[in-house]
């Protein structure tokens, strides 16, 4: 869940953060600072990630379905965590807007609305609106702070994390990153309902500072408990890369573009493949495969979703000419 586009949301955050430092929260109005409920409610929500990282899509909306009908607008979330898994996964952007539409339209209160607004922030900086997702998402994170609970302060470490980032060169300034992180850690732990939108963004702290070790650690980690999920495999791989072990990295990617032809057809995640087998070959010093790899993006099906290309790819490729 939610494993393509933190970087470039909490990016956008920092960057507006000190703009609307003054800014009143929306937080926690309307409801108690708390995302607990009832047991069988919490058994739902940890069946359907459990469901969705095993890409079994219809059993996490059934079960979305079901918690909708004990409470409606719980169940209206799920429903939009399910959807923009499977965006991510499958690259259906179809799926993407309408898990928009849906939690648009979801009713909650508390910190259930700040988790609706957190999604919703998403689905707004993934479909180009980055400014607009990042206020959005700094409006719930803003709600998360209040709350003294273990997941409720994991997802303000989100945000705060990269807003400590952006101001660490001012003199005298707190920088709590390394209090985030372990937030962070502890979470994705102990949660087995939030745990993949903990574990995520965590591993891609760990590659921002360039320690790709514990990234790759982390990685090996979720899939310890996703088995075989393909993104966290392509998070692996981006690791194994950076850590300059080409032909596992290699091997991966190879895989999940075979994989990800097979399932979805040359989708997002499919040319995600291509492209980091791009550089993945060009810097093992294997120019042939390189561009056998290149050529493939010759395809009117890659040029169809070149925009949904993750940024910081297209610009590391463009930047060294190998596209």
């Amino acid at each position: 869940m939610f494993f393509r586009i933190f970087f470039a949301l909490t990016f956008t955050l920092a960057m507006v953060a000190g703009a609307f430092a003054a800014e009143s929260s929306e937080g926690g109005k309307g409801g108690d600072l708390t995302l607990s409920l009832s047991e069988s409610q919490a058994s739902l929500w940890e069946r359907a990630t459990a469901a969705t990282m095993a890409l079994r899509y219809d059993e996490a909306l059934k079960i979305a379905k079901t918690l909708r009908n004990e409470n409606k607008g719980l169940g209206c979330i799920l429903e939009g965590v399910v959807r923009i898994s499977i965006y991510d996964d499958k690259g259906d952007t179809a799926s993407l807007f309408q898990a928009g539409r849906s939690l648009e339209k979801c009713e909650a209160t508390g910190l259930w609305d700040a988790l609706r607004r957190f999604e919703i922030g998403y689905v707004q900086g993934e479909t180009g609106h980055s400014v607009k997702g990042a206020m959005t998402t700094r409006s719930a994170a803003k709600a998360f702070e209040e709350s003294q609970e273990q997941e409720a302060r994991a997802f303000f470490a989100i945000y705060a994390y990269y807003i400590d980032k952006s101001f660490s060169w001012v003199p005298f300034k707190s920088d709590n990153r390394s209090q985030y992180l372990a937030v962070l850690d502890s979470a994705s732990i102990n949660s087995k309902r939030f745990w993949p939108l903990f574990l995520t963004p965590l591993v891609w702290m760990y590659y921002d500072k360039e320690d790709f070790a514990t990234g790759l650690k982390l990685a090996e980690r979720g899939l310890a408990r996703a088995p075989g999920n393909p993104v966290m495999l392509q998070i692996k791989a981006d690791m194994l890369y950076r850590l300059k072990r080409y032909d596992e990295a290699a091997k991966i990617y190879e895989e999940s573009a075979a994989s990800y032809l097979d399932r979805t057809g040359s989708s997002i995640r499919y040319w995600c493949s291509v492209l980091n087998l791009i550089r993945i070959h060009n810097d093992a010093g294997h120019k042939e495969k390189a561009a056998e790899w290149r050529k493939k993006l010759d395809d009117p099906k890659y040029r169809s979703l070149e925009k949904w290309m993750p940024g910081s790819l297209m610009n590391d490729l463009k930047k060294r000419d190998l596209l």
